[in-house]
């Protein structure tokens, strides 16, 4: 147990399980989240003039501390995890009444809701139904693969940020809409990733996530491709509008483009000085160019030798006595960093 950890339940005695339930370690993250939505309606010159900040910091509290906690806490009450946790190492046994702890702190936020404008009260609402279904049996769709992507994408993606926006009070366009929807996708990524690890103990509560479905291949694969996704959507409210927010947006989608290329290992920078592959495997050696001219390479060629014509005066030869090629035949190919001039 941390020093941390001690130092609270000698401050709060057993009521610090309902707190550590609360997943506090995730705050942070959810309130940059939030915050998006609120930049994005009163822009950063708003903000710094303090612009809509009172409604901003309430909806902000109530949708971090008693929505998002709660949720949390919820799904704590039910999984019973005894490993390690998003946001929660060690957890500590969920206490007995913490389910109706949870339930309560969002319904005592959807009351203070009411002070705010009615799209927040809406979005608030929503999320409150749909933490109920994610968790609580019989319905429980957190075992319902898919489901629990879906609500995941919808609630923590694009709600999340809404929520920012609605609680200043401004109208929302197509262009900003577009950009608050790419959110889905992005936590639609980020989603299985906070599954992986759980595999073994959602399987035996058997609770079909997604993740489990799949498998860690094919979700990883699912989350690359619902990145790209993302980025794409952050690049078409760009060309919908040529506002701060669809500039960044732009960038955004530059950027997740070239790194979905990346972890999928292709496009021209993931491809240069790799070695090549078979059958969607990796190599299992690097052939080594040679100087034509080298003390090695004045034999007589074997039938199985390559040579690349070179503008140069080098040229560099790949020998298959040398390098044994699989029984395919597969012949390496060389990348352009292989060849000297």
């Amino acid at each position: 147990m941390s020093r941390a950890r001690e130092a609270g339940y000698r401050l709060l005695g057993s009521r610090l399980d309902y707190l550590l339930h609360l997943r506090p370690v995730e705050w942070p993250i959810m309130a940059a989240h939030t915050t998006v939505g609120y930049l994005l309606a009163v822009g950063l010159d708003g903000a710094a003039q303090g612009e809509r900040l009172g409604p901003a910091l309430t909806g902000l509290a109530l949708w971090v501390g008693c929505l998002n906690g709660g949720t949390l806490a919820l799904n704590s009450a039910f999984d019973q995890d005894e490993g390690d946790i998003a946001y929660l190492r060690n957890p500590p046994p969920p206490p007995r009444r913490l389910a109706v702890f949870a339930l309560l702190l969002m319904a005592s936020g959807q009351v203070v809701a009411l002070a705010l404008p009615p799209a927040y009260q809406a979005a608030y609402a929503v999320c409150f139904v749909l933490s109920v279904l994610y968790s609580v049996p019989p319905i429980r769709l957190k075992a319902v693969a898919g489901a629990d992507w879906l609500i995941n994408m919808v609630g923590f993606g694009t709600l999340t940020p809404f929520a920012g926006w609605a609680a200043t009070g401004r109208p929302l366009d197509a262009t900003e809409a577009l950009v608050l929807l790419a959110f889905c996708p992005l936590f639609a990524a980020l989603y299985p990733l906070t599954q992986l690890y759980q595999l073994e103990e959602d399987a035996r509560r058997g609770d079909r996530t997604l993740a489990l479905i799949f498998g860690v291949r094919r979700s990883l694969d699912a989350a690359i491709a619902a990145a790209a996704a993302a980025f794409a959507l952050f690049a078409g409210g760009d060309q919908a509008d040529r506002t701060p927010a669809g500039v960044g947006s732009l960038a955004l989608g530059r950027a997740g483009g070239r790194a979905a290329r990346l972890a999928r290992g292709t496009g021209p920078l993931a491809s240069a000085g790799r070695p090549a592959v078979a059958g969607g495997s990796p190599a299992a050696h690097v052939p080594r160019a040679r100087r034509v001219g080298s003390d090695r390479s004045r034999r007589r060629p074997d039938v199985g030798d390559v040579t690349l014509p070179l503008a140069g005066p080098a040229a560099t030869r790949y020998t298959s006595a040398d390098h044994p090629q699989p029984e395919t035949g597969w012949i390496p190919r060389p990348s352009c960093t292989a060849i000297t001039t």
